[in-house]
Protein backbone atom coordinates (compact mmCIF):
# COMPACT_ATOMS: atom_id res chain seq x y z
CA UNK A 1 0.00 0.00 0.00
CA UNK A 2 2.73 2.30 0.85
CA UNK A 3 3.94 2.07 -2.58
CA UNK A 4 1.00 2.73 -4.24
CA UNK A 5 0.75 5.97 -2.63
CA UNK A 6 4.63 6.55 -3.46
CA UNK A 7 3.41 6.54 -7.03
CA UNK A 8 3.68 10.18 -8.57
CA UNK A 9 1.96 9.83 -12.29
CA UNK A 10 3.66 13.23 -13.22
CA UNK A 11 7.75 11.66 -11.99
CA UNK A 12 6.38 8.25 -14.11
CA UNK A 13 5.65 10.73 -16.89
CA UNK A 14 8.90 12.81 -16.49
CA UNK A 15 11.06 9.29 -16.34
CA UNK A 16 9.71 8.30 -19.60
CA UNK A 17 10.30 11.59 -21.43
CA UNK A 18 14.23 11.71 -19.93
CA UNK A 19 15.09 8.55 -20.86
CA UNK A 20 13.15 8.32 -24.04
CA UNK A 21 14.56 11.48 -24.91
CA UNK A 22 17.95 10.01 -23.88
CA UNK A 23 17.60 7.12 -26.64
CA UNK A 24 16.43 9.62 -29.43
CA UNK A 25 19.09 11.55 -28.69
CA UNK A 26 22.02 8.70 -29.06
CA UNK A 27 19.92 7.42 -32.55
CA UNK A 28 20.06 11.05 -33.82
CA UNK A 29 23.79 10.93 -33.35
CA UNK A 30 24.64 7.79 -35.08
CA UNK A 31 25.10 8.36 -39.04
CA UNK A 32 23.25 5.69 -40.08
CA UNK A 33 19.86 7.39 -38.85
CA UNK A 34 20.89 10.13 -40.87
CA UNK A 35 20.98 7.80 -44.08
CA UNK A 36 17.69 6.43 -42.71
CA UNK A 37 15.94 8.94 -42.50
CA UNK A 38 17.39 10.68 -46.04
CA UNK A 39 16.34 7.27 -47.59
CA UNK A 40 12.71 7.73 -46.29
CA UNK A 41 12.36 10.96 -47.35
CA UNK A 42 13.68 10.47 -50.68
CA UNK A 43 10.99 7.79 -51.08
CA UNK A 44 8.65 10.04 -49.88
CA UNK A 45 9.58 12.48 -52.55
CA UNK A 46 9.26 10.14 -55.11
CA UNK A 47 6.01 8.70 -53.71
CA UNK A 48 4.80 12.54 -54.31
CA UNK A 49 6.11 12.96 -57.92
CA UNK A 50 4.25 9.51 -58.95
CA UNK A 51 1.11 10.76 -57.34
CA UNK A 52 1.18 14.26 -58.95
CA UNK A 53 2.11 12.69 -62.25
CA UNK A 54 -0.24 9.41 -61.63
CA UNK A 55 -3.40 13.26 -60.77
CA UNK A 56 -2.55 14.82 -64.07
CA UNK A 57 -2.78 11.58 -66.19
CA UNK A 58 -5.66 11.34 -64.90
CA UNK A 59 -7.03 14.76 -64.84
CA UNK A 60 -6.30 14.95 -68.53
CA UNK A 61 -8.07 11.98 -69.42
CA UNK A 62 -11.45 12.73 -67.51
CA UNK A 63 -10.86 16.52 -68.78
CA UNK A 64 -11.04 17.73 -65.70
CA UNK A 65 -8.68 20.95 -65.68
CA UNK A 66 -5.43 21.13 -63.25
CA UNK A 67 -4.00 23.91 -61.00
CA UNK A 68 -1.49 24.65 -64.08
CA UNK A 69 -4.49 24.89 -66.51
CA UNK A 70 -6.44 27.25 -64.15
CA UNK A 71 -3.45 29.32 -63.20
CA UNK A 72 -2.03 29.57 -67.20
CA UNK A 73 -5.89 30.49 -67.63
CA UNK A 74 -5.96 33.23 -65.39
CA UNK A 75 -2.41 34.52 -66.45
CA UNK A 76 -4.29 35.30 -69.76
CA UNK A 77 -7.21 36.72 -68.23
CA UNK A 78 -4.79 39.33 -66.95
CA UNK A 79 -3.28 40.30 -69.82
CA UNK A 80 -6.54 40.28 -71.84
CA UNK A 81 -7.61 42.52 -68.88
CA UNK A 82 -4.81 44.78 -68.89
CA UNK A 83 -4.93 45.34 -72.63
CA UNK A 84 -8.34 46.08 -72.38
CA UNK A 85 -7.64 48.77 -70.06
CA UNK A 86 -4.58 49.67 -72.36
CA UNK A 87 -7.75 50.10 -75.14
CA UNK A 88 -10.00 52.17 -73.40
CA UNK A 89 -7.11 54.68 -71.81
CA UNK A 90 -6.39 55.08 -75.50
CA UNK A 91 -10.03 55.54 -76.35
CA UNK A 92 -10.64 57.86 -73.42
CA UNK A 93 -7.48 60.25 -74.79
CA UNK A 94 -8.45 59.94 -78.72
CA UNK A 95 -12.12 61.32 -77.03
CA UNK A 96 -10.32 63.78 -75.06
CA UNK A 97 -8.01 65.32 -77.67
CA UNK A 98 -10.77 65.40 -80.56
CA UNK A 99 -12.42 67.72 -77.44
CA UNK A 100 -9.13 69.40 -77.72
CA UNK A 101 -9.01 69.78 -80.95
CA UNK A 102 -12.24 71.54 -81.90
CA UNK A 103 -11.63 73.69 -78.84
CA UNK A 104 -8.29 74.56 -80.37
CA UNK A 105 -9.81 75.21 -84.07
CA UNK A 106 -12.26 77.37 -82.28
CA UNK A 107 -9.47 79.42 -80.66
CA UNK A 108 -7.51 79.37 -83.44
CA UNK A 109 -11.02 81.21 -84.95
CA UNK A 110 -11.24 83.67 -82.64
CA UNK A 111 -7.34 84.29 -82.98
CA UNK A 112 -8.00 85.16 -86.59
CA UNK A 113 -10.51 87.32 -85.74
CA UNK A 114 -8.80 89.45 -82.78
CA UNK A 115 -5.65 89.81 -85.55
CA UNK A 116 -7.93 91.04 -88.21
CA UNK A 117 -9.25 93.56 -85.86
CA UNK A 118 -5.91 94.49 -84.71
CA UNK A 119 -4.92 94.71 -88.13
CA UNK A 120 -7.44 96.74 -89.14
CA UNK A 121 -6.83 98.68 -86.30
CA UNK A 122 -2.99 99.36 -86.94
CA UNK A 123 -4.01 100.29 -90.75
CA UNK A 124 -5.98 103.05 -89.01
CA UNK A 125 -3.26 104.75 -86.95
CA UNK A 126 -0.71 104.47 -89.96
CA UNK A 127 -3.32 106.62 -91.91
CA UNK A 128 -3.95 108.59 -89.32
CA UNK A 129 -0.26 109.05 -88.67
CA UNK A 130 1.04 109.51 -91.90
CA UNK A 131 -2.18 112.37 -92.60
CA UNK A 132 -0.49 113.72 -89.21
CA UNK A 133 3.18 113.47 -90.16
CA UNK A 134 1.89 115.28 -93.98
CA UNK A 135 0.18 117.65 -92.08
CA UNK A 136 2.50 118.32 -89.82
CA UNK A 137 5.17 118.17 -93.31
CA UNK A 138 3.18 120.93 -94.58
CA UNK A 139 2.75 123.16 -91.38
CA UNK A 140 6.75 123.41 -91.23
CA UNK A 141 7.73 123.72 -95.09
CA UNK A 142 4.97 126.47 -94.75
CA UNK A 143 6.87 128.04 -91.40
CA UNK A 144 10.19 127.77 -93.42
CA UNK A 145 9.18 129.36 -96.47
CA UNK A 146 7.90 132.26 -94.18
CA UNK A 147 11.17 132.42 -92.14
CA UNK A 148 12.93 132.24 -95.22
CA UNK A 149 10.68 134.84 -97.17
CA UNK A 150 11.10 137.15 -93.47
Amino acid sequence: MNQQKNLNPFELWKDLFNQSSTIIDENLKDESTSKVMGQVLEMNLLYKKMLNETTEQYFEQVNIPTRTDLSNISALIINVDSKVDDLEDLVEETASNLVSQVELKREMTDVKNKIKTLDTKLNEIINLLTKETTTTNKVASKETTKVQQG
